[in-house]
């Protein structure tokens, strides 16, 4: 199987180009030894050149695009435009830049659990192809948040577009035959994500998305996910991991989105996808390394934890011993029955 990275975790591009091994003999660490206690070492997948893994120490490593925790995230996709009804129109509203414009959305929404007047919100950022609509925000209530009205697309398009999701809103739900996890979606971190799980919604069937991995939380997390003091990181590493690879479909390499700490429940692409896992326990070790676009509510952890538990097969993925299920788990997003 070709999906490992390390602690286990690898995109499907390229543990053996010669330019990943070129990269390590540069960084003058092709003699590490992939003893997963010492985890100040950890691997990203960086979009770019589709066949690299950069490497590099978690202390010296900076993405540009790392969010703060506890900021708070409003992010939304370029050249996209979202149809839906105003509820506050650009024209009469301009703000400085796409950032407020989505906060202006947030701040529609009625309490914690309330639902949002206002669900996505428009954006014109840029002075030149924007002319005298630089500036215009525009916020908008769609027919069915988990259904967009894609109205444009494609580099001509002037528009910034975001989703915005309320407490108990953007809940979809993750099949299988072990049960079905509710998922809570985070459009705001991760649009480009959401985005893509949004389309699967609107699959009659998913052929090919499966689990194939899963390794509990052995004896170094409790049942709240917090690590052991002196217990190893693994293995087992705390996670099940599959893909969401389905057939007839064509899959495109998702950017790096928002990258908070790995938490129990966290669910996170490998690399740009469509592998992805979900975490068994609170990862502080793998700082900020992965997409994180969901989060599996609470109270379907037990689910997940029954995965973690079926019988599987001991491999190495490059160095790293894993377990690898005996008969993969099918999966499917499917949307919650709509409220009549």
């Amino acid at each position: 199987m070709e999906n490992k990275m390390f602690y286990g975790l690898k995109t499907r591009k390229a543990f053996y180009n010669p330019s990943f091994f070129y990269l390590l003999s540069s960084l003058n660490i092709l003699s590490f030894n992939f003893d997963l206690s010492v985890l100040s070492i950890f691997s990203v997948s960086l979009k770019g050149n589709s066949d690299t893994i950069f490497v590099g120490s978690s202390e010296s490593w900076r993405g540009n695009e790392e969010e703060r925790e506890g900021d708070g995230c409003c992010r939304g996709v370029e050249h996209l435009e979202l149809w839906g009804d105003a509820m506050k129109w650009g024209s009469d509203f301009k703000l400085n830049s796409s950032e407020e414009c989505c906060r202006a959305c947030k701040e529609m929404c009625e309490g914690d659990d309330g639902p949002c007047l206002c669900d996505s919100w428009v954006f014109c950022g840029n002075k030149q192809d924007c002319g005298s609509r630089f500036g215009e925000c525009w916020l908008k209530k769609q027919k069915d948040a988990l259904d967009p009205d894609w109205r444009d697309s494609g580099d001509n398009v002037i528009w910034t577009s975001g989703l915005v999701f309320g407490k108990g809103e953007g809940i979809i739900k993750l099949k299988t035959e072990h049960g079905i996890v509710n998922v809570k979606l985070f459009p705001d971190c991760a649009p480009h994500s959401v985005y893509y799980i949004l389309e699967l919604l609107s699959l009659q069937h998913c052929a090919g998305c499966q689990f194939y991995r899963a390794e509990s939380r052995g004896n170094s997390w409790d049942l709240q996910g917090n690590h052991i003091e002196h217990a190893p990181y693994g293995p087992p590493y705390a996670l099940i991991q599959g893909t969401v690879d389905a057939y007839g479909t064509v899959f495109k390499d998702i950017p790096q989105e928002a990258r908070p700490t790995i938490r129990r429940g966290s669910i996170a692409w490998v690399g740009s996808g469509p592998d992805f896992f979900i975490s068994l326990a609170n990862h502080h070790e793998w700082k900020k390394a992965y997409t994180v676009f969901g989060q599996v509510l609470p109270e379907d952890m037990e689910i997940v934890e029954k995965i973690s538990q079926l019988p599987t097969i001991p491999d190495v993925w490059s160095n790293v011993k894993v377990a690898v299920l005996e008969r993969p788990v099918p999966l499917r997003f499917i949307r919650m029955k709509k409220s009549p």
